[in-house]
């Protein structure tokens, strides 16, 4: 895939062109704590930590794995970051629901565990459309429909299955036998991926007759002492039990697609098999053996973000042979508490969620659900944006979640990576969203690679702060211009496909409203590879715009990133001369404001600077917004474009849908020029109108409908960008009028 449509790799994807160089970042944003007893070791960082989720077959069984390795999954798998993609446009998720489903007959799965991860998919829920945490990075990755995978999750409960588990090997055919089990007191046995498969159906179909299509997510969790093998057999490999294979892993996502492998339907199945993976540090329930498994491979590989300097890593430190023949000598009690100092010493898992104290149970082990959390939390993502395991990849099969392995950036860290004596774990939290707080991994930001700013290539969250600086005083006529290009915008470049189905360069979108009652101008960044072809976009991040009356106008910049995430910011500029006619203003840099954009509007909740106070003096004429809520271009032909509209006043008015000249010669569509248009703004023709008539201030909404022959002209494109027009006159007292401009593109 190409970086941009010139065929220039830009300087970051350069610096961050193979995962021997993301590697290097990683190294100087994170670390593994330093104990008493630690030994500093880069090499050690090889063999330190798990590899990320990989798409590969397993037993005749697609899966989506995030391997336990040994390996660092960012050097030398063949797969660079600057080969993620989806050429083909396969499906994403543009809104999912999730079950939480405990296999747990025995009852097994504590209830506070369950009560954590629970409150963790409710959390998620809440906070869908929020740009605060990793989840909304996904929001960048799209498919043949042009349309996001979207931060849209809703929780839809939690439930425990108590049917009972198969038989395990030799007794059945189809089982597996567990390579490392735990005590015989603790274990309970060993399932495959197979026999998972065909209890979620019965549970899911045949039981409850639970929703399933590419809008259902479901999230299978095995309580301490259930192994899940994607292997049946005596000697199976790829298991969730701490094994020295290679093919252990941490979790798993595939999908069940009876009728529609390659795209989905209402018969498909998409889910996440969790095990526990979380170890047995805290939980006196279990046996000593067994309570002393630990659980950082499966979370962050023991690296703590807050260790400086930062290129160190950390393992125990390695007896000498009079050591090793003094703990030989000892009793087990003396050996324990050496194992207990030295596991205080080394990597350790973090849980933000453990309470100061014991749990319900009288145990401190509540904080082991957010090691299951985290792998909650890296499935969501990969499932979100590969959920038939064909979508976004790399070279070498790698999916979102392993761009940015091990990335846990520190910049919101809570928290404390000391072990804690009971738990030997930390309490380091990197996302607060739904009254808890978490430590995921980082979400890896492909924009990062396509432009060179911010381009930071691994995110707790996104960021769109539009920015720019209003001039100082100036004269009516002078021209004058603005900066959007300070703005701070994390989702600036990613992809959408044309109308054959090929991947193509996408940038984020700037739109200036002059508050004068000129016409809003809207389109890329300077120096986005789009910003050469006018009539896709005109570049707008920077504008020079002049005034023709004295007053006080609002300036507003509103930004669109490619996610569809949408902020505005409005600054105020002063003119100086004589004010517009009808305004009783006596001009001057404190005289009255000109007239009032009808788009102007006020700054966004989320706009940092700014003010969204209207003109100085109240605008001649009404103020009127309009903008287009479909975005089907199949539905807007069909049963008309729905366009909402607010008015401040009585007016009457008319609308009208305008189209790039030069498209509309392409597919033979004819109509009478707009007028009165910005200048700079690429010829237009007027395809569609309809009239406004107000008897009071307020807003509704209407459909614009299509001539039949407009229709049949319009249907030959994929992907069409409209501009949607809005003039209109006070009909109560004067002919003063205002138009207000805005756009949208139809796609599907």
């Amino acid at each position: 895939m190409r970086l941009a449509d010139d065929g220039v790799v830009p300087t970051s994807a350069r610096w961050l062109s193979t995962r021997r160089d993301l590697r290097a970042v990683a190294l100087h944003r994170l670390a593994l704590a330093l104990g008493a007893t630690a030994t500093i070791s880069v090499a050690m960082l090889l063999a330190a930590v798990p590899a990320g989720a990989v798409v590969k077959t397993v037993a005749g069984t697609q899966v989506g794995l995030q391997p336990r390795s040994t390996a660092t999954p960012l050097d030398g798998d063949g797969g660079t970051a600057a080969s993620f993609a989806n050429a083909s446009g396969n499906p994403v998720l543009h809104a999912n629901d999730t079950y939480a489903i405990y296999w747990d007959p025995t009852d097994h799965y504590h209830g506070d565990w369950q009560n954590r991860i629970d409150l963790f998919l409710q959390g998620l829920g809440a906070e869908s459309g929020s740009l605060g945490n990793v989840f909304a990075v996904d929001s960048q990755y799209t498919d043949r429909s042009n349309r996001p995978a979207s931060y849209a999750s809703t929780f839809m409960g939690a439930y425990t299955d108590t049917n009972p588990y198969p038989s395990a090997f030799p007794a059945a055919a189809e089982g597996c036998k567990d390579p490392k089990p735990l005590e015989p007191a603790d274990a309970i046995t060993c399932i495959t991926d197979k026999q998972v498969r065909e209890q979620l159906q019965t549970f899911i179909i045949s039981q409850h007759g639970l929703p399933k299509g590419m809008g259902s997510i479901f999230y299978l969790l095995t309580p301490p002492g259930v192994t899940v093998c994607l292997e049946a057999g005596a000697s199976p490999t790829a298991c969730s039990s701490d094994s020295a294979s290679p093919e252990s892993f941490c979790s798993y996502h595939s999908d069940i697609s009876p009728t529609n492998p390659t795209s989905g339907d209402e018969n498909t199945i998409l889910y996440a098999v969790i095990p526990w993976i979380a170890g047995g540090y805290g939980d006196y329930h279990l046996t000593p053996a067994d309570q002393a498994i630990p659980a950082y491979e499966c979370q962050d590989g023991g690296y703590d973000p807050s260790s400086n300097p930062i290129e160190q890593s950390e393992h125990a430190k390695e007896k000498n042979k009079a050591e090793k023949t003094a703990y030989t000598e000892m009793d087990t009690e003396e050996k324990e508490k050496v194992l207990a100092q030295e596991a205080l010493e080394g990597p350790r898992a973090q849980e933000p969620n453990q309470p100061s104290g014991n749990g319900p149970d009288g145990t401190p082990d509540t904080g082991l659900a957010d090691v299951i959390i985290s792998q909650i939390g890296a499935e969501q993502q990969d499932i979100v944006t590969d959920p038939l395991l064909d979508a976004w990849q790399d070279s070498a099969h790698d999916e979102a979640t392993d761009e940015c392995r091990n990335f846990f950036a520190s910049e919101h860290i809570g928290g404390t990576a000391t072990a804690g004596e009971k738990t030997r774990a930390g309490s380091l939290a990197n996302q607060t969203f739904g009254g808890g707080s978490y430590y995921l991994n980082d979400a890896f930001n492909l924009a990062a690679l396509r432009l060179p700013y911010p381009a930071v290539p691994c995110l707790t969250g996104v960021n769109l702060v539009p920015q720019f600086t209003a001039p100082n005083p100036v004269k009516a006529n002078e021209i004058v211009g603005f900066n959007g290009m300070e703005s701070n915008i994390s989702l600036n470049a990613g992809i959408d496909f044309s109308a054959g189905g090929s991947a193509q360069a996408t940038y984020a979108t700037y739109t200036w409203n002059f508050g004068d009652g000129s016409s809003a101008v809207s389109g890329y960044a300077p120096g986005a590879p789009a910003c050469s072809s006018p009539w896709v976009s005109p570049c707008a991040a920077g504008e020079f715009h002049s005034y023709q009356y004295g007053g006080t106008y609002p300036v507003t910049l509103t930004v669109t990133d490619v996610g569809g995430n949408t902020t505005s910011v409005t600054n105020d500029i002063t003119v100086t001369g004589p004010p517009a006619p009808g305004s009783g203003g006596s001009g001057g840099s404190g005289g009255s404001g000109g007239p009032a954009a009808g788009a102007a509007g006020g700054a966004s909740a989320g706009s940092s600077t700014g003010s969204s106070a209207p003109a100085t003096t109240p605008a001649t004429g009404p103020v009127a917004t309009a903008s287009a809520l479909s975005r089907s271009l199949s539905s807007a032909l069909g049963s008309g474009l729905v366009v909402r509209y607010s008015v401040s006043e009585q007016v009457a008015g008319h609308f009208e849908v305008l189209l790039a000249a030069s498209i509309a010669r392409k597919i033979g569509l004819h109509g009478p020029a707009a007028t009165g248009l910005a200048k700079g703004t690429p010829a237009q023709i007027v395809i569609a109108k309809d009239i406004l008539v107000t008897t009071t201030g307020g807003h509704n909404t209407v459909k614009i409908k299509f001539s039949k022959s407009t229709a049949a002209r319009l249907r030959r494109l994929h992907k069409v960008p409209l501009m949607l027009r809005l003039v209109v006159r006070n009909a109560a007292k004067s002919p003063a009028s205002t138009s207000s401009v805005s756009a949208v593109t139809l796609t599907g």
